[in-house]
């Protein structure tokens, strides 16, 4: 028995539409795909899912000095003229990041080999204003400790019915 689901694709393609897939999933909390390609996803979401819970507290918190520019109230950089030359004036400010441990390093690597960049778009449907979703941020912080308490089965895959253009059986795969 195959150890995989070729679906009727070359290998390139194949890995291209389950990280594809995997993305959506995890941004989107569900997607509607045919049963063969559910499975398929939901074994390397599921992965991505527990990798996340297992390294959700592996970090410490560290205090750093930052250097931040110091901006009017319309949010443009005050400079001044030292020397014949403006130069932007900075403020010293201390900030508490997340340090991640190691094995969080190498688990959010791991996420990144399979998870695609995603953008969020914007209320007024702007391009330039769309920011960019840190999904590995969103593994670890917000769905990995909804999943704390439970071994596997972090995705459900329910049936809606025939396709159709091809009669091939859909399926809605979420996060449970």
């Amino acid at each position: 028995m195959a150890k995989y689901r070729k679906l009727g694709r070359t290998s390139d393609q194949r890995k291209a539409l389950i990280r594809s897939q995997v993305t959506a999933l995890l941004n989107n909390g569900k997607i509607v795909t045919t049963e063969a390609r559910a499975k398929e996803v939901r074994k390397v979401a599921e992965g991505l899912i527990a990798l996340a819970v297992k390294e959700k507290d592996n970090f410490e918190e560290v205090t750093v000095k930052a250097k931040v520019a110091q901006k009017t109230a319309d949010g443009k950089r005050v400079k001044e003229v030292v020397d014949g030359k403006k130069k932007t004036v900075y403020d010293e400010v201390e900030k508490t990041i997340k340090k991640d441990m190691p094995s969080r390093l190498h688990a959010r690597r791991q996420m990144l080999k399979v998870l695609y960049p995603v953008k969020e778009a914007a209320e007024n449907g702007a391009k330039k204003q769309a920011k960019e979703v840190d999904l590995v941020a969103k593994l670890f912080d917000e769905i990995a400790p909804k999943y704390t308490d439970r071994n596997g089965g972090y995705t459900r895959i329910v049936k809606i019915g025939q396709r159709k253009g091809d009669g091939a059986l859909e399926v809605l795969l979420e996060l449970v």
